[in-house]
């Protein structure tokens, strides 16, 4: 099993001196390398980044976005470590990147990847129906308590983000809930506006649309703060008005899932220092803004020391949860 933090050392040796001046462009049509399937958050994180280059004229060459998403994104970062040192390709990913190592035997390590940014953060909350008899989180809480095993909360894949904040829920409060799980957020969406589940943890993006509706409604945020002020969503609450949930009794202050930009390992620090200032002006302007708004994201753009931190923080936690579920590959 590789140990957490060494990724942060990648970072921070790669990043933390990076130049001003870029000996480094690009010589080919740059490949965006997606870890997902297409029309997925990943997919549309990188088309996005690929238009604003565009239309701003960031990069002089083109680039050519190819969906990878095989094995919970595994087959993308797998064709980084066979185009190792190519600085002509970028990958996008999630934590996926540096958790799944942790829970299947991969055909890649993290040591095959360089971090060169993180751009936006997905928010998860906790969702119920709208005639849900839970009002609160620890009213779910309870109900699991009650009768162990039988309250369903549904996520999307297995051993993935949603099943580690569950289990994650679980530690931190005593319940034992039933976890469901599902090919994505859209479906998880539906098994709990249709009633077939007890709650989700979907991103804001996956349940805005039965939000709006009436079906289901959010009852804490795992956030440090409370969200970005929003438009009315639904009776006049918008995303402003969710608590967090550490506030409203469930003591996990914050769990967040990074949109992250990596290289393949060995590429040159100027072809890194590059791609950073690219997506640090992506990052400033007013189409990448709209994206995070509409996302209902977090909008943060992190390299270097502070994006090693992140990850530090992130695997660790998430390695605590993965022990004690078992799941951590031998």
């Amino acid at each position: 099993m590789k140990k957490p933090f060494s990724i942060a050392c990648t970072i921070l040796a790669a990043l933390s001196a990076a130049p001003q001046a870029f000996a480094f462009e690009p010589n080919r049509p740059v490949e965006f390398v997606v870890a997902s399937g297409a029309g997925g958050g990943t997919d549309n994180f990188a088309r996005t980044i690929q238009s604003i280059i565009t239309k701003y004229k960031l990069m002089d060459q083109s680039m050519v976005v190819l969906n990878k998403g095989g094995g919970s994104g595994a087959e993308a970062f797998l064709y980084a470590r066979q185009n190792k040192g190519d600085a002509n390709k970028l990958y996008f990913g999630t934590n996926n990147a540096y958790l799944l190592p942790h829970v299947a035997k991969m055909a890649y390590s993290t040591e095959d990847l360089a971090p060169v940014a993180a751009l936006a953060f997905d928010e998860f909350l906790i969702w119920v129906k709208s005639d849900s008899p839970y009002g609160k989180p620890t009213d779910l809480v309870e109900a699991a308590k009650a009768k162990p095993g039988t309250v369903a909360f549904a996520g999307s894949q297995s051993k993935d983000t949603d099943e580690t904040l569950v289990a994650l829920i679980e530690q931190q409060t005593g319940a034992s809930f039933k976890y469901v799980p599902f090919n994505g957020g859209g479906e998880v969406g539906v098994q709990l506006a249709g009633g077939h589940v007890a709650a989700n943890v979907n991103n804001p993006n996956e349940n805005v649309g039965q939000w709006q509706a009436g079906a289901v409604k959010p009852l804490c945020v795992f956030s440090s703060t409370q969200m970005a002020k929003s438009e009315p969503i639904h009776d006049g609450k918008g995303w402003q008005d969710i608590p967090t949930c550490i506030e409203a009794g469930i003591p996990i202050e914050s769990y967040k899932m990074p949109r992250t930009v990596w290289a393949a390992a060995d590429v040159p620090e100027d072809a890194l220092a590059y791609y950073t200032e690219v997506l640090r002006k992506v990052s400033e302007t007013s189409e990448w803004k709209e994206y995070v708004r509409k996302t209902s994201q977090t909008g943060d753009f992190l390299t270097g020391k502070a994006l090693g931190e992140f990850i530090a923080t992130s695997e660790t936690n998430a390695v605590k949860v993965f022990k004690t579920e078992g799941w951590l590959v031998q």
